[in-house]
């Protein structure tokens, strides 16, 4: 499912559509103090997307979710994430609230050096498609972010306050009108591919009606 080769306290994980290369993830730098916390309006839009990845356990992760049943998990309501897989095709099937735009990586990567990140971009492709028709992607080449991971999850492997570097090709989708959406996520890193099939439903729903 994910390769993972440990190395002094780095980790490299081929995973999703995202590498976590990761240092000291709950290194002494900020442990056990307390910081603001920032709006979503404020925060990275990298550093948010991680963050929810790496909040649940791989039973109800949405990275490894098989079927879109766990899609919904953890959405913070001013946008709506997607995600790849941990390597390989999956098809999901979600309801999305009308009104939100969708946010996802075509392939992403958090690292504890920013000389990861460069050479990682040199070599990554990646595309994403709403209804058939590729959507411009955002190229992040290394941003310091900050994010919370929850105990038991499969991106990071440890919990608690993670910082690195982060990079990846992003997309910003303006909110898809009610109905039905196909949206395909392809991404690639040497040898690692994902290919995420979403078909998604948008609907009002409380969540859009509030």
């Amino acid at each position: 499912m994910r390769a993972i080769v440990s190395v002094m306290l780095r980790r490299i994980m081929a995973m999703a559509s995202c590498g976590v290369v990761l240092a000291g993830c709950n290194g002494p730098a900020g442990a056990g103090t307390a910081q603001p916390t920032a709006s979503p309006a404020q925060r990275s839009i990298q550093a948010r997307w991680w963050e929810w990845a790496a909040t649940e356990a791989v039973d109800t992760n949405p990275v490894a979710d098989r079927t879109g049943t766990h899609c919904a998990r953890n959405q913070s309501g001013d946008v709506w994430f997607l995600a790849g897989t941990f390597g390989g095709q999956v098809q999901r099937r979600c309801t999305v609230p009308l009104g939100v735009r969708l946010v996802a990586p075509a392939i992403n990567l958090v690292s504890g050096e920013e000389d990861d990140c460069r050479s990682y971009m040199a070599g990554v492709t990646g595309t994403i498609q709403l209804d058939g028709a590729e959507v411009p992607l955002e190229r992040i080449e290394h941003e310091a972010i900050t994010f919370i991971a929850g105990p038991g999850n499969p991106v990071t492997d440890t919990s608690g306050k993670t910082r690195g570097v982060a990079c990846g090709l992003w997309a910003r989708i303006d909110p898809p009108g009610a109905g039905e959406h196909k949206v395909r996520i392809q991404g690639k890193s040497g040898t690692f591919e994902v290919d995420a099939q979403y078909t998604l439903v948008v609907t009002v729903t409380s969540q859009s009606a509030a």
